[in-house]
């Protein structure tokens, strides 16, 4: 599966020359339903086409912009393996996609910036959390939200203890409670068993967990997302002592996670999680309301995106599923909001949170009836 970080999605906010295409569906990852997937791809390539060209764009630049996504269409291996929904982004300067374990709406949208609403439930204070399940022979990376997870492809990260600090003699000397998958690298999977660790192997996990904390942070940059450990319970403490990642939840999932399959890992997780996220919602809403009869709280659409961009929003309420377009003019923090959206605008209510996340605010992105006040948006701000 594709992370995508809060810095890589910097990259997605301003808007440059020529039009943007930002492109949302939902995948299915198993079965011959797959096939589905590159035929509803086909059918939204083909919906960019005509809308392009209504806007009297020339047949040659249509084809250019949409090339490198009509080379998707040629990789049958790519339509197999995916997660819960599909975000593509193209313009004539780039093309990025992101498989994720979000089961999007169907969307397309073609604007002069793109369109990154429906990736708020990967930052928000939501619902979105990762696992790090480690075990003798496997360190695994999973994503998840409410709904879904899927595990992240992981790149220079040791893959077991053996291969990170040739533990030979501690694999033949330690004894094992045996599973019954067979792990990647021949050993049969396994969890330490048997009896409490020496200080000579606590000393030989802590290196090898500090290896991995040495990748970690650095995929996890810029996140504010939960992270639960699976594992054999008493590597939890050790791994602590190794942790740099500033949200790691103390209460685990034990036992030898080789074992567990994603979903599995997702059920066990949920319960974990699910309170840390709904006391974030309700303490946010507890501060909007002491402050509500002060200036430090607005549901005005326009005050929240000029503080927003300033820094200011501590805590930000949004609808995923509705939008207020118009127009904001940073130098002189003029925002204008139209009924109906016009050549330039942009979704306010995005703007607002991506700014408050990239400002390190936390965006609480819920159904309309959870918005205090019943408002289009409700804002703590900072000062």
């Amino acid at each position: 599966m594709d992370t995508l970080t809060i810095e890589e999605l910097k990259k997605f906010i301003p808007g440059h020359t020529g039009w943007h295409i930002s492109l949302f569906m939902p995948t299915q990852h198993q079965g011959p339903e797959t096939e589905q997937n590159r035929i509803r791809f086909k059918n939204l390539l083909k919906e960019a086409e005509q809308r392009l060209l209504a806007k009297d764009i020339r047949t040659p630049d249509v084809s250019a912009l949409l090339q490198p996504a009509q080379d998707l269409l040629e990789r049958p291996g790519f339509w197999r393996h995916q997660s819960e929904g599909l975000a593509v982004f193209f313009s004539a300067e780039s093309f990025d996609y992101y498989r994720l374990p979000i089961p999007f709406d169907e969307l397309l949208v073609i604007s002069d910036s793109f369109h990154i609403k429906p990736l708020l439930p990967l930052f928000t204070s939501d619902g979105h959390f990762y696992i790090l399940a480690l075990s003798q022979n496997q360190v695994r990376l999973l994503e998840g939200t409410r709904h879904a997870i899927d595990e992240i492809s992981l790149e220079n990260m040791p893959e077991s203890m053996a291969e990170a600090l040739q533990f030979e003699r501690f694999i033949k000397d330690t004894q094992f409670h045996t599973g019954t998958s067979t792990a990647r690298h021949g050993v049969r999977a396994g969890m330490f068993h048997g009896h409490d660790p020496s200080d000579e192997e606590k000393t030989r996990i802590l290196r090898w967990f500090h290896r991995i904390n040495d990748v970690l942070p650095n995929m996890l940059i810029g996140e504010r997302s939960p992270l639960v450990l699976a594992g054999v319970e008493y590597l939890f403490p050790l791994y602590q002592q190794a942790n740099d990642y500033y949200y790691l939840i103390e209460q685990g999932i034990p036992g030898n996670p080789e074992e567990l399959k994603p979903e599995e890992l997702h059920n066990r997780a949920w319960p974990i999680v699910e309170p840390y996220f709904r006391e974030s919602q309700e303490n946010a809403a507890a501060r909007y309301f002491q402050k509500s009869s002060t200036e430090q709280t607005t549901t005005e659409v326009s005050q929240a995106v000029v503080a927003a961009h300033h820094g200011r929003v501590a805590d930000l309420f949004v609808p995923l599923e509705t939008q207020v377009w118009g127009k904001y003019e940073v130098d002189t923090n003029l925002v204008e909001i139209h009924q109906e959206k016009e050549p330039g605008d942009k979704d306010l209510l995005d703007l607002s949170a991506i700014q408050t996340i990239l400002n390190g605010g936390e965006v609480y992105a819920v159904p309309t009836e959870q918005i205090p006040d019943q408002a289009l948006l409700a804002a703590v701000f900072r000062y």
